[in-house]
This record gives C-alpha cells, structure tokens and sequence, in this order.
C-alpha cells in the first residue's frame, strides 16, 4: 500500500516515498524473484492457482506525482499496480489531510495517461470520505457512482475499490459488493474477510530491505487466509 511518491520532507502522515526509496524498494522485490502487479493480476494468477511470485501494488488518493515520480520507477522494473482514484476530486487537493501540505491530484486526463500506460484504475470513492459513517445516499454516491464515472472516463471496466483511510464495516463491504464491485482493499479489516476486504502492508519511507524482509515474512502469519481466493 503506497500513497504519495515524491519529497517527504513535510509528511506527517508518513504516507510519502521518496522516488529513490521507491526504486530500492521494488529492486528488493526483483532481486527475490517476486514482481509488482495490478491487483487484477494478482486475483486473475491466484484464480487459476498461479501468482506465488507476484505482489499486488497499490497506490492510493490518485496524486498527480504517480505519472511523474512512480510510474518510471514501475517501468523501469518490469511492474504495473492499481493506482486508486478520486473521482470527485478530479483536478483537486487532497484536503482531507488537515496537517499534510497539499498535493494535486490526477486530472481526468492524467487518470486516462496512466490506465493508458497499463496501470489498472480503481475507485477510492467520490471524494475521500469515511464509508462507516455515510448515511445510505452519500455511501450509495461514493460506492456505485464513482465506478460509474471511472468506466465513462476510461472506457474500461472498473473492478477494485479501496476503502478510505483504510475504514471498513459490512455495510461498507455490502455496498461495495453491491456496486458491482470485483474486489474491494482494506488495510486492516478485523473480523471481516473474503475478496472484498482484502487486508494491505503498509509501505513507507522507512521501509528498507530489513524491514521488507520482515514484513513479507509477518504478513501471513498476522493476516488470515482470504476466504473466497486460492
């Protein structure tokens, strides 16, 4: 789970790399045989019982320095991922972020350059805002809506949601089911399970090959198997 990819200098939410810890990241993912994919990747391999050498790579909020700062890195190293947008705040800040400096977000021709460039698109709502505590309108907006709006804008089916700021409960989970939703990321989703609260590992600056080493080793034995997946 990545967000921002660019000066992390001013970052009191921890969720910027830097390009270069980006590229030492994914060249630690290489050097151990495993490569970055889009989440659809990731399900399509593990659907037919394949995928062990793959790792899904999100990144979420769609901030205009994913075209600039993460995508060459991606290139460079042989990857693709999911970069979640917004698609009510196209153009836009990211303003939920009280503390944060604020970052422009993908326009809607940006978003079209990146589905363009073999990045899977999906939504992280309308606008950023926590699904457990939408009344039925504003959920139903930022659940089906959004997904509307992506597949005009990009032509192309949309199958992933990610749940902003990681929050999720079943009536969350239900509506994005209910959208149309093939899969939905969660960063921690507690008693939930199956395809559409599928749990993340954080990934931040700090993050070097110790680090990743222990994370890709305490992933599975923190996380329950996904129900519903090989």
């Amino acid at each position: 789970m990545y967000h921002s990819v660019g000066d992390c200098s001013d970052d009191p939410y921890l969720v910027t790399v830097t390009p270069d810890r980006l590229d030492r990241q994914l060249r630690w993912l290489r050097r151990r045989g495993l490569r970055g994919v889009s989440m659809a990747e990731l399900l399509a391999a593990r659907a037919r019982g394949e995928g062990r050498n793959l790792v899904g790579l999100t990144f979420d909020d769609g901030y205009a320095d994913f075209l600039t700062n993460a995508l060459p890195v991606l290139t460079r190293w042989g990857c693709t991922a999911t970069l979640f947008v917004l698609p009510g705040r196209l153009g836009g800040r990211n303003d939920w972020d009280l503390l944060g400096p604020r970052k422009p977000l993908l326009t809607a021709d940006g978003i079209r350059r990146a589905a363009a460039a073999g990045v899977e698109i999906g939504s992280h709502g309308l606008t950023h805002v926590d699904l457990t505590r939408a009344d039925d309108s504003l959920l139903a907006a930022e659940t089906a809506e959004s997904r509307a709006v992506l597949e005009e804008l990009t032509g192309t089916e949309v199958t992933g949601f990610c749940y902003p700021y990681g929050t999720v409960d079943r009536r969350a989970m239900d509506a994005v089911r209910a959208a149309g939703y093939g899969y939905g990321c969660a960063v921690d989703p507690g008693e939930l399970n199956g395809p559409h609260v599928l749990p993340r590992v954080y990934i931040g600056q700090n993050d070097n090959a110790v680090r990743l080493f222990l994370k890709h080793r305490l992933h599975r034995l923190r996380r329950r198997p996904v129900e519903g997946l090989r």
